[in-house]
């Protein structure tokens, strides 16, 4: 029995505007309110839309991420975000490292790296993306990739506090595509991280860390997949964009 408290978190990457975002989050609370809360909930909207988010999230239980940042906490870095705006603005969490930052905009594990200790410095916390491509894992390659992902990613952070960090074993092939790794595929990845991760930073927190699964996460698959040992809650994309599904996939999932 996992005593790690879930968590479903929603990425709405380039969607929802503020109004949408708004009106989102309220029909959301309107049926997350009606009973006890089983896990956490974030929602991750685009910049311009965070400061509505933060607005109709208040009293909530709903929290709000950051779908990047920027290492520098200020300077000339135009069209860039840093952690302390995203933390006066509100939000409590950050995405850093999804499979389309690296893909689309040139992000590395250095880069990650620097990213993550920002969130961790400003009070973030971070939810920290990898995984492998279906060539990687076509040819054997999964756990060699997010085993150097996981250490450029950490670099030689110490990290202490297992409820302040979060994972999320994201297989590119499944992401937006329909294809979603097999319960058995994902847990053995989560399994996987886990024992890097006792190694890394030790039993305890290796123990009490979430580790999300991400790609193409649906009602119909999230119960069989949450319920896997190693499996603490979903990074949900496409299917967090409607209160319906999201609503129907944080109870299947816990």
């Amino acid at each position: 029995m996992k005593d790690r408290r879930p968590i479903m978190a929603g990425n709405w990457k380039m969607h929802k505007g503020p109004a949408e975002a708004r009106d989102l989050i309220r029909e959301l609370w309107e049926e997350l309110s009606k009973e006890p809360l089983q896990c956490e909930v974030i929602v991750a909207p685009p910049f311009v839309s965070v400061p509505a988010a933060v607005e109709a999230a208040r009293g909530t239980a709903i929290q709000v991420a950051g779908q990047n940042l920027y290492w520098e906490d200020k300077g000339a870095y135009t069209g860039e975000v840093s952690g302390p705006m995203l933390k006066q603005a509100g939000c409590s969490h950050v995405i850093i490292g999804h499979s389309e930052r690296r893909q689309y905009f040139g992000e590395t594990d250095e880069t990650v790296n620097r990213r993550i200790e920002a969130a961790i410095r400003n009070d973030l916390v971070p939810i920290f993306c990898l995984g492998e491509t279906i060539a990687e894992r076509q040819a054997g390659r999964t756990f060699d990739v997010i085993r150097t992902q996981l250490q450029g990613g950490l670099g030689s952070m110490r990290l202490r506090d297992p409820v302040a960090f979060v994972i999320a074993y994201e297989p590119v092939w499944a992401i937006g595509t329909g294809h979603t790794a097999t319960p058995d595929q994902a847990q053995k990845a989560h399994e996987f991280l886990r024992e890097e991760l006792r190694a890394l930073l030790g039993p305890d927190f290796a123990a009490e860390v979430r580790i999300l699964y991400g790609g193409s996460v649906k009602r119909d698959n999230s119960r069989s997949l949450m319920a896997c040992p190693d499996i603490d809650g979903g990074l949900v994309g496409g299917a967090s964009l409607q209160a319906g599904d999201f609503l129907g996939i944080i109870r299947e999932g816990t």
